[in-house]
C-alpha cells in the first residue's frame, strides 16, 4: 500500500468518524510480514469508550467497515487491524492472565474450565498463551455465538 493510499484511507475514516460525531485523531501503517500485508489504524479519541463499546464489539464492527473501505480502494484484501488508545494490549494481558488462573484451576481441581463470549481473535490469544503449557491443553467447542473456549487437564 503506497502512501498516497494510506493517507486517502486515513481521510475516509475521518470522515466516517465525523459523520458519526466522534472525534479521532487516525494514524495507518502499512506493515508487510512473511508476505502478508496487514494495516494497522491506530485511533486516539477523548471517547476512545464508545469507539471500544461492550468487550471490543465496536472496535471490531470499526475493523470490519475499515476492512470495507480498503478492500474498495484496493481492490483486494488486506488485514486490517484496528486499535483504540492501548486497547488491545491490555485486553491481550488480561486475557493471558485468566487463561493462566484458569489453567492453574483446572490442573488442580483436574476439572475444564470455561471461558463463553469470546470472538475468534480472543480465543486464538488464549489459544496461544497455554500452548507451552504441559499440564493443560485448550480446546474451542460450539458454533457461532454459543463457541466457547475450554481448558482441560491433560492427567486429570
Amino acid at each position: 500500500m503506497t502512501k498516497k493510499q494510506l493517507e486517502t484511507l486515513e481521510k475516509s475514516i475521518v470522515s466516517l468518524l465525523a459523520d458519526l460525531s466522534v472525534e479521532a485523531s487516525v494514524k495507518t501503517e502499512a506493515i508487510t510480514a512473511d508476505e502478508q500485508e496487514e494495516i494497522r489504524v491506530q485511533l486516539e479519541s477523548p471517547e476512545a469508550a464508545a469507539l471500544i463499546g461492550f468487550h471490543g464489539e465496536t472496535l471490531q464492527a470499526l475493523q470490519l467497515i475499515f476492512s470495507f473501505i480498503v478492500h474498495r480502494d484496493l481492490e483486494r484484501w488486506v488485514r486490517v487491524v484496528v486499535n483504540v488508545g492501548d486497547y488491545r494490549q491490555k485486553r491481550e494481558e488480561q486475557l493471558s492472565r485468566l487463561a493462566q488462573n484458569l489453567a492453574m484451576k483446572a490442573k488442580f481441581s483436574g476439572e475444564q474450565q470455561i471461558i463463553p463470549n469470546l470472538s475468534a481473535a480472543e480465543r486464538r490469544i488464549v489459544h496461544l498463551a497455554l500452548a507451552d503449557r504441559p499440564d493443560v491443553f485448550t480446546q474451542s467447542e460450539g458454533e457461532g455465538r454459543q463457541r466457547q473456549l475450554i481448558i482441560k487437564p491433560k492427567n486429570p
